[in-house]
């Protein structure tokens, strides 16, 4: 019994950190002003004269989603555990809001030894996945934490 429990932590943890990665992330693109632009594509000259330069949303763009990507599992430690009576699973919850309202915390475990844990289960996730999260988040995709979060890892 105890190996099956512990294999259920492990995947409660996995899959929890995953979706706490998704939303830092998408949270963090819809903050980014809209009309924000950079600059991608070669800065090579071609034959006539010209750049084959375009301007694209910076809030999507790779540079942007590298950037999230390399320090979002720090959030991780604004994250709580949450242990379903009925169940006994377990899920991640922001412990600190986002935007500054009073959230509801009763039921939610805080302590560092969770927060290191989902930071490092972020932190795999991010290295192993970083192809398939820049590719879903550059082009908004739909459902990305069900892409990503219940189909590939």
């Amino acid at each position: 019994l105890l190996p099956t429990a512990c294999a259920r932590r492990s995947q409660d943890l996995h899959c929890g950190a995953c979706r706490a990665l998704v939303d830092e992330l998408e949270w963090e693109i819809a903050q980014v002003d809209p009309r924000k632009t950079i600059q991608m594509g070669s800065f090579r000259i071609n034959p006539d004269g010209s750049q084959s330069v375009v301007e694209v949303p910076y809030a999507r763009s790779e540079a942007h989603l590298t950037e999230l990507l390399e320090r979002v599992c720090e959030k991780m430690k604004e994250y709580g555990e949450k242990v379903d009576p009925g169940t006994h699973r377990k899920s991640y919850v922001r412990v600190i809001s986002q935007d500054g309202t009073k959230m509801d915390l009763s039921g939610v475990k805080v302590d560092g030894d969770v927060a290191a844990s989902l930071k490092f289960a972020c932190e795999s996730i991010a290295e192993e996945y970083e192809d398939e999260l820049l590719e879903l988040l550059s082009h908004q995709s739909d459902n990305v934490k069900d892409r990503l979060c219940s189909k590939r890892t």
